[in-house]
């Protein structure tokens, strides 16, 4: 006689439900198809912009979202935190191509639970999905170290910020006084505490460590 049915022989577990969020049709298609063609899992909305992302997530309530960072309307930041103030548990998965470490923080800050890259092999975001599902947190290697670095550092101020942003646009430390209407003595001054946060020993150092972290944008 056979033995009677177990529940999960009767009911298979339910699919993973995905929502999309990239402002390229030809990236949300991309990433439909590769999702909706695993068994595990079942995309079931996708957004161009980042408040229509936050609008279908309320209304489909996934179990795992895939959002960019750069996105129309709401960055995927704002979308991030909209999302979480609805629901402090929602697994949030950042795909993007922007990799800076300011970026990395924001995100991981705002409550993202992985970040991964749009050049990712396309099992490394389907693990992804099923490890962010399963309760797991995922940040590749090479973006912890990322973080780490920008944890570890101490904050520019405002000033040091300023004084950065005209030195990468190759000014001298006369033209940076006159700008900002301070000496040139205190822009040397703003500049070596620069550098010993930055942990750089030149201006070029500097300028290419700040683009890093996304403290300035060339």
């Amino acid at each position: 006689m056979e033995s009677p049915a177990s529940p999960d022989d009767t009911h298979p577990l339910a699919p993973i439900r995905v929502l999309i969020a990239d402002d390229h049709v030809t990236v949300r298609e991309g990433l439909a198809a590769i999702i909706g063609r695993q068994p595990d899992m079942l995309v079931v909305g996708e957004a161009a912009d980042g408040r229509a992302c936050v609008e279908r997530w309320l209304q489909c309530r996934p179990d795992v979202t895939l959002l960019d960072l750069r996105m129309p309307l709401l960055d995927g930041i704002a979308a991030i935190e909209a999302i979480r103030r609805a629901a402090p548990s929602a697994r949030l998965i950042v795909l993007t191509t922007f990799g800076t470490d300011h970026d990395i923080s924001r995100a991981i800050r705002a409550g993202a639970k992985a970040y991964m890259l749009k050049d990712a092999q396309r099992e490394e975001l389907l693990d992804c999905i099923r490890a962010v599902h399963a309760g797991e947190t995922r940040i590749p290697p090479l973006l912890v170290a990322k973080l780490a670095a920008e944890v570890s550092g101490e904050a520019l101020t405002n000033r040091e910020l300023e004084v950065l942003a005209l030195l990468a646009r190759g000014c001298s430390n006369k033209f940076i006084a006159q700008q900002l209407n301070i000496s040139e003595t205190t822009v040397k001054s703003h500049l070596r505490s620069v550098f010993n946060k930055l942990q750089v020993l030149s201006r070029t150092e500097a300028i290419a460590v700040a683009s890093r972290r996304g403290l300035i944008h060339l």
